[in-house]
């Protein structure tokens, strides 16, 4: 245990329950209806309402063996190849093996997918898959009706849920075992003000982190609470260098910031082709997917374009769609982009890669257990050595759910008893809060140094920056009386668990000298599997610095001594 936590009042309220889960994406909520289904007293903390996390964001849809001919071993090479060398093959195989009737039961939970004319599931293709395997809702809105079918169960089984709410920090017993979360509620759900949910098992399913960075397409909820908390509670993070771009992401302007409109692989699946500003389309030639390579191939073959042109951007042209395909198969995207001005109808689409999926997180085994008993994680927040250096298109709403699973039932067998959280630990101490306007500041930094192209140089100089803004705000929390004072409170909590999750992500990014899968070092072009085909485990160290490990193979040593 480190002892770091949040500078926040005391609890004034508390619950009990025999689980909670923070998050409440597909991961979330599906951990959820299983433990509750196992008789669990179960608790939901989401930090917005129900609805409100990246999973409803997800356009293209969910991966899975379905279709005839294509096999779990088929869908397990893609992965493979995408993860560049650092899937763990054991995390991967129970992914595909157990993905397809994990699809089936979330249809029984009531999601509905997209179907032919034959009754038959409709499937696409996204990059770097070699078959039709991506089951999509809505045509366009598979998150959306992934996150209603299941926000509707959990409202039908009267889950106990706490919206509105920000986790701070793990409780733990005597022992070191987990015991609950402090949280806060913001002024609209059952309770006001900084309190806990007492519970022997917590589930972390936080989502990502993507609003480290000026331009993303997660949600403004995406601020990396979850693997903060855990860095805090001494859980070992990994492979969080390897931060996914999404190439194809509407183009706002040089200067537009936030979240941003996400154009789905699934439109180049369906044929659309990427060009410059000539007309020219510069994939082909690049791999044999072309525009479907993995993401990493596309977002670096974009951004060298734009390079090399000076552009600010490149296109996606499906005008050969025409109108009905476009109003039918992607109807959201559709709209966001008329909403911006441009008909893709009739031009092309303007595009560039930004920040959209964390493939490393929290470090957990098979069953989302993490290195800290008796917390689990699952989902964005974690890794579980599925995605390796990049995730293969569409894995993610199918990790969530297999692995989700997976927590509930080790829960369920574990069933441990409720202990009381102990008072503070004396090492560690609050961590200093950062103003709430540092935040703008921290995005800035990131895409500068850490963003699609990174050097030596440009993460050097992030470090520092991060590093500044660390030391700036720990001397205003132990300065004279004098001296400026954060007032605790949703803001400085976020953007202080944005300073930490971002010196870890640069801290990571500067030890792996080479390019790999999502993580492209300019100056270490190539890939070093006799040095560098290992993963980085980073923890934080009592005074709060990011201490980094590599392991000895490509295998994540195990999260439990004994194991």
């Amino acid at each position: 245990m480190t002892g770091i936590r949040l500078t926040a009042p005391a609890p004034g309220w508390a619950i009990d329950a025999d689980v909670v889960v923070v998050g409440s994406g597909v991961a979330g909520l599906t951990a959820a209806l299983r433990c509750v289904a196992a008789g669990l007293d179960t608790v939901v903390v989401t930090k917005a309402r129900l609805d409100d996390g990246s999973t409803r964001w997800a356009q293209g849809g969910i991966a899975a063996a379905l279709g005839e001919g294509d096999t779990p071993e088929q869908h397990l090479d893609d992965t493979l190849v995408a993860g560049a060398g650092l899937c763990d093959e054991e995390a991967v195989r129970t992914l595909v093996t157990e993905g397809p009737d994990a699809v089936r039961r979330l249809i029984t939970t009531g999601a509905h997918f997209d179907t032919t004319d034959s009754g038959d599931i409709a499937l696409t293709r996204e990059g770097g898959h070699h078959r039709r395997r991506i089951a999509h809702a809505g045509g366009d809105a598979t998150g959306a009706e992934i996150s209603r079918a299941l926000v509707g169960a959990v409202r039908e089984a009267a889950l106990h849920t706490i919206e509105n709410a920000l986790v701070l920090d793990l409780l733990t017993d005597a022992e070191g075992r987990t015991a609950g979360v402090s949280l806060h509620v913001m002024g609209e759900g059952q309770h006001d003000g900084v309190g806990a949910v007492r519970a022997p098992s917590v589930v972390l399913a936080t989502g990502g982190m993507g609003q480290v960075f000026s331009a993303t397409t997660n949600p403004p909820v995406s601020t990396g609470d979850g693997v903060a908390l855990a860095l805090r509670a001494g859980a070992e993070v990994s492979d969080l260098e390897f931060v996914q771009f999404h190439p194809t992401v509407l183009f706002l302007g040089a200067d537009s910031e936030g979240q941003q409109p996400l154009v789905s692989e699934a439109v180049r699946g369906e044929g659309a082709h990427l060009v410059d500003g000539d007309g020219v389309r510069f994939m082909l030639g690049q791999h044999e997917l072309a525009e479907l390579a993995p993401r990493d191939i596309v977002a670096k073959a974009i951004t060298r374009r734009m390079l090399d042109q000076g552009a600010e951007h490149m296109y996606l042209d499906a005008r050969h769609f025409g109108a009905r395909m476009w109003e039918q198969r992607f109807p959201t995207i559709l709209a966001a982009c008329r909403s911006h001005g441009i008909d893709p109808v009739t031009e092309p689409i303007p595009v560039a890669p930004a920040a959209h999926y964390a493939s490393g997180g929290v470090r957990t085994d098979l069953r989302g257990r993490t290195t800290v008993p008796g917390l689990y994680a699952c989902g964005e927040v974690a890794c579980t050595g599925v995605h390796g250096a990049n995730r293969l298109a569409s894995n993610s709403l199918l990790e969530g759910l297999v692995f989700a699973e997976r927590i509930a039932a080790d829960i369920a067998d574990a069933r441990p008893p409720r202990t009381e959280p102990a008072g503070d630990p004396d090492a560690g101490g609050p961590a200093p809060l950062l103003a709430p306007e540092a935040r703008t500041a921290i995005q800035r930094t990131m895409t500068r140094g850490a963003g699609v192209l990174r050097s030596a140089d440009s993460l050097a100089a992030a470090d520092e920056e991060l590093e500044a803004l660390h030391r700036e705000a720990a001397a205003d929390a132990e300065g004279p009386g004098g001296t400026k004072t954060v007032v605790p409170g949703v803001d400085a909590w976020e953007v202080t668990n944005l300073l930490l999750v971002s010196r870890v992500l640069v801290a990571a990014a500067r030890e792996r000298e080479e390019t790999r899968g999502c993580h492209w070092r300019e100056d270490r072009p190539d890939r070093d599997d006799a040095h560098s085909r290992r993963h980085l485990v980073v923890r934080i160290a009592p005074d709060r610095t990011p201490v980094v490990h590599r392991t000895e193979t490509a295998a994540f040593p195990p999260v439990r001594p004994s194991d």
